[in-house]
């Protein structure tokens, strides 16, 4: 058993995004074919649609452009939050399926590492849930419950700081609203975290798609009202740099 280290990597994404984005807004205006289209599109054709594109609010275009991300080194409690955005597929380890009895990784919280007396406690129970995963495994084999059905039962003491691995699919539209509630202060810092590593890579494939990308406060007044974190002019200084 051990802290796990958040792991993010690109899988897969729709080739050519920012082509597609353009192609997909021109051809809602034109009367010509997709082949002529393609032949008549100049790179500062896609540059302008899609800042016109952007500027508008006008992002239906960017639904036809996805990206697949290899997620690790997240907790139970931040997949609960990342599989609450509804328009993206999902594909996650399996605590019925996976057995923890050799022991599972989990994530510490950084409030938690400043405190060598807080620390302590909390390995302590990460021992203990690990201990009584296993008590329940073995005397559910003794009667009988083997396999994943013994899994399945016992993994209710397991923790929410229990690490799990991830494979998730979302349109650039959806990544757009992900990072505009996700990147904000105001969000929990480990699917925050997530977030802005997210959103340094799809930059770095489409940096016209997300060149605006980031918390709600980036174009506008903060939607948090008494909640705000009160930070607007750093929080815009930092995804200027991003």
């Amino acid at each position: 058993m051990k802290e796990a280290k958040l792991k993010v990597s690109i899988v897969e994404h729709t080739p050519n995004p920012e082509n597609t984005v353009a192609l997909a807004a021109k051809l809602c205006y034109s009367p010509v074919g997709l082949e002529e289209l393609k032949e008549k599109l100049k790179e500062k054709d896609v540059e302008n649609l899609i800042n016109l594109l952007r500027e508008s609010g006008h992002h239906s275009p960017f639904e036809h452009v996805s990206f697949t991300f290899a997620i690790e080194g997240i907790s139970r409690a931040c997949s609960h939050q990342l599989v609450r955005h509804r328009l993206a597929s999902y594909s996650q380890q399996s605590q019925r399926y996976v057995s923890e009895e050799k022991g599972f990784d989990f994530i510490v919280p950084p409030q938690f590492q400043k405190d060598a007396e807080i620390y302590k406690i909390f390995l302590e129970a990460m021992e203990s849930a690990h201990k009584y995963y296993c008590l329940l495994i073995n005397k559910l084999e003794e009667k009988g419950v083997k396999g994943e059905l013994a899994r399945q039962d016992a993994r209710f003491v397991l923790p929410n700081a229990t690490e799990t691995k991830i494979i998730v699919t979302m349109n650039a539209r959806e990544l757009l609203h992900f990072f505009k509630v996700r990147c904000c202060n105001r969000a929990q810092w480990e699917i925050r975290h997530l977030a802005l590593e997210m959103l340094k890579m799809v930059k770095k494939i489409a940096p016209l798609l997300f060149k605006e990308a980031g918390p709600s406060c980036l174009s506008g007044t903060c939607p948090e009202g008494r909640f705000t974190c009160g930070k607007i002019k750093e929080v815009r200084k930092k995804f200027k740099t991003l």
